[in-house]
């Protein structure tokens, strides 16, 4: 079958190979065929090593598609079942899920260690567990959410990842008050979801920063009330705040530059969620007295923060009702040939998302 593999961390383009096999398949486990993957910055962080992920592996978490077998013991799914991707799946049997935090669930994690393909040349892996740039992949059932008829597979991918984690920042981890006041810095694909999320909320202003023209156009059309590049956010602070920082920032970018300029941002007693995922060497600097004397909350929101499963279901919901635009997210749609193409867009920020159909 065909994948988009790197066969190296740093290596900037993917190959698309059609002598990839996915293996795994056994008890608990599901085959699926995917028809369509969203491609997110996580992707392009794992290729060039800010996240950790073996290689070679093929890229992709944020998938749908149908199911084609399932292995023993699989009760809840059939052959012929429409699913989405979870990269993060919960055990429900660990300290944290019993606590009510899926989210932070490591079972996905261990998964990320064991190669879910093969080639003749050796085991390949998917990232996150996955590895959705292909036309099969074997994941653990529990990877495998029933999504209804009515969803597309390509809004289906959206809801996988990136929209979920959007929304959830802004409606589980920062829990947005009406009438506040809220700056969200870097606007694609998750911080548009963020956006959404912050006007379902109520928020009186939003502010969308970004360096692209075409993102801060188009995040006005998903709900912000002005839109600024990163050089005009201090006159922004100034024009809605007063000068005092808004209510609620969120850092969607994953780096500790745009965090300090973030938690600069936010108001004394205000709060500052971190939504971007960064690399392991990128220290965030904060001096104890103005941790202290601020008292500004610092959220890292991970995965939404909140029971993936039942954020899936608020944003078909939300979806259905109109409140999200989640069609409008996908500004580019490719084959899988095209792979690389994709990935171009997405570091120019000319896409949104692009939809990777298979």
């Amino acid at each position: 079958m065909r994948a988009a593999v790197l066969h190296e961390i740093g290596q900037e383009k993917l190959e698309v190979l059609d002598d990839v096999e996915a293996v795994g398949f056994g008890p608990g486990r599901v085959r699926i065929r995917v028809r369509a993957t969203g491609l997110c910055h996580s992707d392009l962080s794992a290729m060039g090593g800010v996240l950790p992920q073996p290689a070679p592996f093929v890229p992709g978490h944020e998938g749908a598609g149908e199911i084609l077998e399932v292995g023993e013991g699989v009760t809840h799914l059939k052959a012929g079942d429409r699913v989405v991707v979870c990269w993060l799946p919960a055990c429900g049997v660990c300290p944290a899920c019993k606590r009510g935090q899926t989210e932070l669930c490591l079972a996905g994690f261990m998964n990320a260690g064991t190669p879910n393909f093969r080639r003749p040349g050796g085991d390949v892996f998917g990232f996150a567990g996955t590895g959705t740039f292909t036309e099969e992949v074997v994941v653990d059932a529990g990877c495998a959410v029933p999504i209804p008829d009515d969803v597309p597979f390509d809004i289906a991918a959206l809801i996988g990842c990136g929209v979920t984690t959007g929304l959830g920042a802004a409606l589980n981890t920062a829990d947005v008050e009406a009438g506040s006041s809220v700056a969200v810095i870097g606007c694609g694909g998750v911080g548009i979801s963020a956006i959404q999320g912050a006007r379902l909320k109520g928020a009186a202003e939003i502010v969308a920063v970004d360096p692209v023209a075409s993102r801060r156009e188009a995040a006005l059309r998903f709900g912000a009330t002005r839109a600024v590049s990163p050089d005009e956010l201090a006159d922004a602070k100034q024009q809605v705040t007063a000068g005092e920082g808004f209510d609620y920032v969120f850092e969607v970018v994953g780096r500790s530059t745009t965090a300090r300029t973030a938690y600069e941002t936010t108001r004394r007693g205000g709060t500052l969620v971190v939504v971007g995922a960064g690399a392991m060497d990128d220290f965030l600097q904060l001096n104890m007295f103005e941790l202290f004397f601020d008292e500004k909350r610092i959220l890292p929101s991970m995965y939404g923060g909140g029971d993936v499963l039942r954020s899936y279901e608020r944003t078909i919901a939300l979806w259905r009702a109109g409140r999200v635009d989640l069609d409008g997210l996908i500004t580019h749609r490719v084959s899988l040939s095209e792979i690389n193409e994709a990935l171009d867009q997405m570091r120019t920020g000319t896409s949104l998302r692009t939809c990777i159909e298979i």
